[in-house]
Order: C-alpha cells, then sequence, then structure tokens
C-alpha cells in the first residue's frame, strides 16, 4: 500500500505539474508528497523528477515510471467501480452444483426462468450425484438433500423433502410386506446411491444397511425398477408421490417413515453473499414457496 501511494503520487504531480497542487488533489500536505516522491526515487535508486522553486521536469528514467504508472490511478477507479457494481445488481458467472436428476427436472427450468429475468448473470450449472467441495472446486452454490452435515457452509431451506420405502402391487402380492425393520432382511432391496436406508424407530435416526442384488445412482432408473415389481426400495416424495396417490406403488413399513428433512441450498461462507448468489436463492424459494414445482413437472411429461 505504501508503494502504490507513492507511485498515485508522483502520477498527480506529474498531472497538476506542482507539489502544492498533487497535494490538495489527494488532500494531504506538500510535505507528505514531497517525503513519498523521495522514499520512491531512493527504492528505485534514481531520480525521477528535477525539482525547481518554479517548476518540475521529468528525468528520463522519471518518463518511462510515468508512462508505466499514468493509468494506475484510472484502473484502480475503474477497479472499485466494478466491484461496486457487482454488490449492487446480479451479475457475473453462477456456477451451481446440483444431483442430476433433482437438476434437470426441476432447477434447470427455474434457473433458466431467473437468466431471462437476469440478463447479466452467466450460468454454469453442472448436474453430478457426487457430493462436490464447494470452496476447493469453486462453486457458489450446491442444492443437497436431506440432513446436512456439519460444516463451515452456510444454508437455506429450499423445500420440504420426504423418503418412502416402496414396492409395487405385484412385488407385494408375490412377497408380502416387511412389518419390522429386522424385516427387510428377507426381502429383495433396491439401492440407491446411499449404502444405507434412513427409518425414524423410537424418535431416533435410525440408519439400516441392506444387502442388494441391484444398485444404481440414478433415480428414475431405481423408479423403472420398482415399478416392474423386482424389489423395494426407498427414493423420495418427489419420485413417488403419483404413483402412491393412483396405488401403482405402496407405501411400506410407513410407522418408520423419518421425517420431513429438506432440500437445502448450500454456500459458502463470506463476509456479504454476492448479489447474484442472494438473487438466484431468494428467486427459488420464492419460486417454491408459490407454487407446486414438483405437480408442474409431471404435468409436462
Amino acid at each position: 500500500m505504501k508503494h502504490w501511494e507513492a507511485m498515485e503520487a508522483f502520477v498527480e504531480v506529474v498531472h497538476q505539474g506542482s507539489f502544492s497542487k498533487a497535494a490538495s488533489r489527494l488532500n494531504v500536505s506538500a510535505s507528505h508528497i514531497s517525503r513519498l516522491i523521495t522514499h520512491l526515487e531512493e527504492r528505485l535508486n534514481t531520480t525521477l523528477l528535477f525539482r525547481t522553486t518554479r517548476s518540475i521536469r521529468l528525468s528520463e528514467a522519471g518518463e518511462k515510471f510515468y508512462q508505466h504508472c499514468r493509468e494506475l490511478p484510472n484502473a484502480l477507479a475503474s477497479a472499485e467501480e466494478a466491484v461496486s457494481a457487482l454488490t449492487q445488481a446480479p451479475m457475473g458467472t453462477l456456477r451451481i452444483t446440483c444431483a442430476t436428476t433433482f437438476g434437470e427436472r426441476y432447477l434447470a427450468p427455474l434457473l433458466n426462468d431467473f437468466l431471462m429475468q437476469n440478463p447479466q448473470v452467466d450460468l454454469d450449472f453442472h448436474l453430478t450425484n457426487r457430493e462436490v467441495d464447494l470452496v476447493e472446486e469453486g462453486y457458489d452454490l450446491a442444492i443437497r438433500m436431506g440432513a446436512l452435515r456439519d460444516s463451515s457452509l452456510l444454508s437455506r431451506r429450499l423445500c420440504d423433502r420426504a423418503e418412502y420405502l416402496c414396492a409395487s402391487r405385484e412385488y407385494v402380492d408375490q412377497h408380502g410386506v416387511p412389518h419390522t425393520l429386522a424385516e427387510l432382511s428377507k426381502h429383495k432391496c433396491l439401492m440407491g446411491s446411499k449404502t444405507h436406508w434412513v427409518f425414524s424407530q423410537n424418535g431416533q435416526r435410525k440408519e439400516v444397511k441392506v444387502s442388494s442384488h441391484w444398485r444404481s445412482n440414478s433415480g428414475p432408473a431405481l423408479l423403472d425398477a420398482i415399478r416392474r415389481g423386482l424389489g423395494i426400495a426407498q427414493l423420495p416424495d418427489y419420485y413417488v408421490k403419483e404413483d402412491l396417490a393412483s396405488g401403482r406403488l405402496i407405501s411400506l413399513l410407513p410407522q418408520y417413515q423419518y421425517p420431513y428433512t429438506g432440500v437445502w441450498l448450500v454456500y459458502p461462507r463470506a463476509q456479504q453473499p454476492s448479489p447474484k448468489l442472494k438473487a438466484v436463492c431468494d428467486y427459488l424459494i420464492e419460486r417454491f414457496e408459490k407454487e407446486d414445482i414438483f405437480a408442474s413437472w409431471s404435468k409436462r411429461l
């Protein structure tokens, strides 16, 4: 900062043609300007200005130094204006990550609507079922499901989410239904990307690991397998609620269903969230609060 102050003083002296005018412009004393220039010359080990009682004149070294420094004050002002603009209106690139199916079905249409209303915002939308490191990989926002792990990240609730253990009528007719968690070991279990199922037992969260002959990290593939009677599986409500309502699928062990957890907007901690991040979070939460986004997607099928 001391070097910058000296260069700023030097450029202003050349612009104004005198130490006193430069001092007035920078709101400091002329003696302070003189000391800054002297220290700058000592650091560079050369004379930049020839001084007389009436005028100043650039040396050859001073002329060369001035050519490199003269745009610095304007560049700093432009940088400050750019940052100031960012703190006032949404602009710049938003890097967002989300689980694949939820992102494709529900987030992508809403984000596209958001971009239409905010043309100065660009989007980098990455869909993966892997839990990315937001800070390490440079993401502004992640949409995550279920119970959040303890971390230094901040979060806002986007919507409710519940998991349903389901089977088709054909499977139930052939294999019956489990009545306790222990009886799950007797059934054909279909697994998604998780290594366990989550239930509530005696008011406590209980994770149950089951053996599986079928596994996929794709929610739609898992749903198709349930519908075809290949076994039982646990899926979020937005996958199965229409099949449950129509009777195509049957809910199993409802007495052990874990209470609503949620879908979360998760982002790195910062002193002041950027306008683009705050705007997209506010927009998504408002849309989910005002509309049945899951039903809206189903109508498009």
